[in-house]
């Protein structure tokens, strides 16, 4: 028995610890005990009071418990190894604190090395620029240095005595600043954007003069439709500023050696730009026939030397890069809108103003007045149309209707028409022929819809083949979406759109999209006026700052 007791002694020492007055260390997460509440989660208030009431006689033992606790808690934290005088954090371990100090440490080195503001730097030179080729912009006048104002309260000086003008009396009149129109007649083919007295380049003429029309090419089936339209591309060189103001119309030029493109801007300008040329700003040459905006323009099919351009102004001219002048075609005085020409030789066209009135023009009669006049619609009309085949009909976009009217059946009012297109429910920006036959008519609407109707037989009433769902609200400061045939591709347009990232979309006439041109370095604003190229496989867009986006092959 001896011998079992002091094994059993024995043991027992080997397993004590030897210093039991050394504190024992314990983890960070059991340095504080956990609070004991007075009710259990479990219990609810109610019972807890039914409890004192039936046992009074436990109040002094929860009171010894709750010294005891307490107690415990203090030799804990007595016990425990954080430091709680350190830097004012109360409760933090040292591996906490060391982390805090290595993250202040990182950012006083970051701060050191500006790396903050590098960034910011950064992403300024990331952001793409507009393009800097064609016009050169107008640099403002250096403003005068003037002495800083100083307080004459600080400098103890007495203030002016100002009397005030004596205040009018009667109505004010209110002067209309308006600009000046251009004289009748022809106008010099005067670059305002190069030295006065500059001739127009020579091989202009010799561009303008190329012969197209055995560059007609053949109709795609819609896959290799796509797959054109896949392969253009748009880079830095193909944007310039052709124009100083928003752009109002745009027009390829015929020939296929190169790219020659036209625009009318806000204010009467008319800008030509060679894609590559060496003349001018960049291959851009600016005149200025007009002092409104240049709402319709169209090189003649008949003669590639002739570009035809239309502005509010009331003026039709022809500029005739052979003769070096705008000739006056048309002069009305205010209000002109669209034309389109009405024979196969370009020499009659039909004029269409704002106050719901055509006219139609022989440019072979001498002057610039009209064989005639007719008032089709009572308040106003924004496109005519006609057949590329039958050119007796063309179409008027009038405020909700469309209507085609016959030229040979036309009164001075009340024309009779051949046929109506109907379903819009506000007022329509544009109505086109299909380029080819003359089996659509393609119509935008400001009701957000682009719409395609069948005109192969000219009824009454022409149906309606397929509705397009598209937002055509820009806003004040854009020109107005119109959507455009291709005239390589009889059953295919082209439209701008407000969507972001930017882009121009290439619809079916069924309303299948084909393909939309999304570039982020060199497309970043609405193009609201778009055309296709009439051989080529290429495509302008132009924005409201007077610049064109070129996508060709």
């Amino acid at each position: 028995m001896a011998t079992r007791r002091a094994k059993r002694e024995a043991g027992v020492k080997e397993l004590t610890p030897q210093d039991l007055k050394e504190p024992v260390r314990r983890s960070s997460r059991h340095d504080l005990a956990p609070k004991r509440l007075k009710y259990s989660p479990e219990s609810s208030p109610d019972e807890s009071r039914k409890q004192t009431k039936t046992k009074p006689h436990d109040a002094k033992s929860r009171q010894k418990t709750r010294k005891n606790i307490k107690k415990e808690e203090e030799e804990d934290i007595k016990n425990s190894d954080v430091d709680h005088t350190s830097g004012g954090h109360r409760e933090l371990s040292e591996y906490e604190l060391e982390r805090l100090e290595n993250i202040r440490q990182n950012q006083a080195f970051l701060t050191s090395i500006n790396l903050l503001q590098a960034t910011d730097e950064l992403k300024q030179l990331t952001r793409p620029k507009p393009s800097q080729r064609g016009l050169l912009r107008s640099h403002a006048a250096v403003k005068e240095l003037l002495p800083a104002r100083k307080s004459l309260r600080l400098q103890k000086k007495e203030a002016e005595v100002l009397t005030l003008p004596p205040e009018p009396r009667g109505t004010l009149v209110y002067e209309e600043t308006t600009r000046l129109r251009k004289p009748p007649g022809p106008l010099p083919m005067d670059p305002i954007n190069m030295e006065e007295g500059s001739k127009l380049p020579s091989n202009l003429l010799e561009l303008c003069s190329e012969d197209s029309t055995l560059d007609k090419k053949t109709e795609l089936d819609l896959k290799e439709y796509r797959t054109a339209l896949k392969s253009m591309r748009i880079s830095e060189d193909k944007v310039a500023k052709v124009v100083k103001d928003r752009i109002f119309s745009a027009a390829f030029h015929p020939c296929s050696s190169s790219l020659l493109m036209a625009t009318g801007d806000k204010w009467g300008k008319v800008g030509l730009w060679k894609l590559g040329g060496d003349w001018g700003d960049d291959g851009v040459l600016l005149f200025e026939p007009h002092t409104r905006p240049v709402g319709c323009m169209a090189f003649s099919p008949a003669h590639p030397t002739d570009l035809l351009s239309l502005s509010y102004d009331g003026t039709l001219r022809c500029m005739d890069v052979e003769k070096a002048v705008f000739n006056d075609v048309y002069d009305i005085g205010d209000g002109l809108k669209t034309f389109d020409f009405m024979s196969h030789d370009c020499s009659t066209l039909v004029v269409g103003n704002w106050y719901g009135e055509v006219a139609i023009v022989d440019r072979r009669t001498p002057g610039n007045s009209h064989e005639s006049l007719h008032s089709v619609d009572p308040k106003t009309l924004r496109c005519v149309s006609v057949h590329p085949l039958q050119k007796q009909y063309f179409a008027v976009a009038e405020s909700k209707i469309v209507s085609i009217y016959d030229s040979r059946c036309l009164k001075k009012t009340k024309s009779p028409a051949v046929s109506q297109l109907h379903g819009h429910s506000l007022s329509i920006s544009s109505a086109y022929f299909s380029p080819c036959t003359g089996n659509r008519i393609l119509t935008s609407c400001m009701d957000n819809s682009i719409r395609v109707y069948d005109t192969s037989s000219m009824t009454s009433r022409t149906p309606l083949l397929s509705s397009i769902r598209h937002d055509m609200h820009t806003g004040r400061w854009l020109s107005k979406l119109s959507a455009v045939w291709d005239p390589k591709q009889e059953d295919c347009f082209v439209v701008g759109s407000m969507s972001r990232p930017r882009r121009v979309q290439v619809f079916h006439e069924s309303g299948q999209p084909q393909h939309s041109f999304v570039d982020d370095e060199n497309l970043n604003t609405v193009l609201s006026v778009t055309a296709f190229h009439p051989t080529r496989n290429a495509l302008l867009g132009g924005n409201a700052s007077g610049r064109l986006h070129v996508f060709s092959d």
